[in-house]
């Protein structure tokens, strides 16, 4: 860039636009999130502390800037979350960015949302969204950009919505957002701190004596079944000749899909698995969600737990490709690499949104899982702010 140009941070987080834009030459002017630890870790990486909750913000308070970011929070949008969007009050958060925005007119905004507010209340959100963002006299392009680090070769695949829009007035041309044409490979292993030894308390982290046998338990059973690895759900309170015969007329169809194909299952492979459930059935620890299987890795990956990417989640124990990580989350579902039998640490989930290894964490562990599962991806937001900000000078 040829000069300085500032910027403010709403909903800042862990501070992921903060590195990214400041590696540009950005001055960041003003911050703001209503979590209390979060601002803490903020103002101990760079200085700033940020003001807490932004609807208490007016507006005319905020200084002056070139470019707006905004994380906007996403559990109105979200699949995980109720998706009232914006009856939620959540939602309307979005509507501080607008009356900051009329105040302030930056000539760039950066806005970032789950993948789930294109298609929430059936495309109504995004209308809502793209109307108001038009009639204060921005451009951006008409398609949602959709993007995950993977993309870029970072190990992680998480969609997200990106809305990089510029002011009409400063804007010379139609924003263009070139997107990788070619999708480099991902190493899972590149995030990973190479020896065990630098790992401090890596004992926190290493699978415990149950999760162990558990999962050895479903190494067998993939490796015992004659039938092609499952791609469906496998539940194994279905293995059994008393539910062959129950009726499924009742259950919804997607339900009744997966048993049918779960019955399925036990009849093709009915004198393997009776003897495998014995095995089960004397460690208490199988059970519950630990007693369903999720394989996504595809019925051609090698037919081994301990070589995948894993996570005890509640719908199951989840299967991955080796190659990376699933979207990191703010509830703590921390992936397992197979090979090493322990969870990420949290300084390795950094490496995942791009964080530098300068980068103070929390302390508490899951708190800061927490707060990186939020967090935009630092390398991500770098990539589209170089387009977006090429106009500053």
């Amino acid at each position: 860039m040829a000069k300085k140009f500032k910027f403010i941070d709403l909903f800042c987080g862990l501070g992921g636009f903060h590195v990214a834009l400041s590696r540009l030459g950005g001055e960041c002017v003003f911050a703001s999130d209503i979590d209390a630890d979060c601002r803490k870790v903020y103002k101990e990486n760079f200085g700033l502390e940020p003001v807490g909750d932004i609807t208490k913000v007016n507006e005319k308070d905020i200084p002056a800037h070139d470019v707006l970011c905004a994380g906007f929070p996403c559990q109105a949008f979200s699949k995980a979350g109720k998706r009232e969007g914006m009856t939620d009050p959540r939602g309307t958060l979005f509507f501080d960015i607008v009356r900051i925005v009329q105040q302030h007119r930056p000539s760039y905004l950066m806005l970032e949302n789950v993948r789930n507010l294109i298609g929430h209340d059936e495309g109504n959100t995004w209308r809502v969204v793209k109307e108001h963002l038009r009639a204060l006299g921005y451009i951006f392009p008409e398609e949602p950009i959709i993007f995950s680090p993977h993309m870029l070769g970072i190990p992680q695949f998480r969609e997200r919505v990106f809305i990089l829009c510029q002011r009409k007035d400063v804007a010379k041309r139609n924003l263009q957002i070139k997107t990788p044409a070619v999708k480099p490979e991902c190493h899972a292993e590149e995030i990973l701190i190479q020896s065990e030894s630098k790992v401090p308390n890596i004992s926190r982290y290493t699978l415990n004596e149950k999760e162990i046998k558990v999962l050895d338990l479903w190494n067998e059973f993939i490796q015992g079944i004659k039938t092609p690895l499952p791609a469906f759900p496998v539940w194994t309170e279905e293995f059994s000749e008393a539910n062959l015969k129950l009726s499924l007329d009742n259950l919804p169809d997607w339900k009744r899909c997966i048993i049918t194909r779960n019955r399925a299952l036990y009849e093709q492979n009915k004198k393997f698995i009776d003897t495998w459930l014995r095995k089960c059935a004397k460690h208490e620890s199988f059970n519950g969600a630990k007693a369903k299987l999720e394989w996504q890795a595809g019925e051609n990956a090698k037919p081994d737990m301990w070589e995948h990417i894993l996570q005890f989640r509640p719908s199951g124990v989840r299967v991955k490709k080796p190659t990376y990580f699933p979207a990191l989350v703010a509830i703590t579902q921390t992936s397992i690499v197979g090979k090493l039998r322990r969870r990420l640490t949290p300084r390795e989930t950094a490496r995942l949104q791009s964080f530098p290894d300068t980068y103070k964490l929390h302390p508490n562990d899951r708190i800061a899982y927490k707060q990186l599962g939020n967090s935009v991806n630092v390398d991500v937001v770098h990539f589209f702010a170089r387009q977006l900000l090429k106009k500053v000078s």
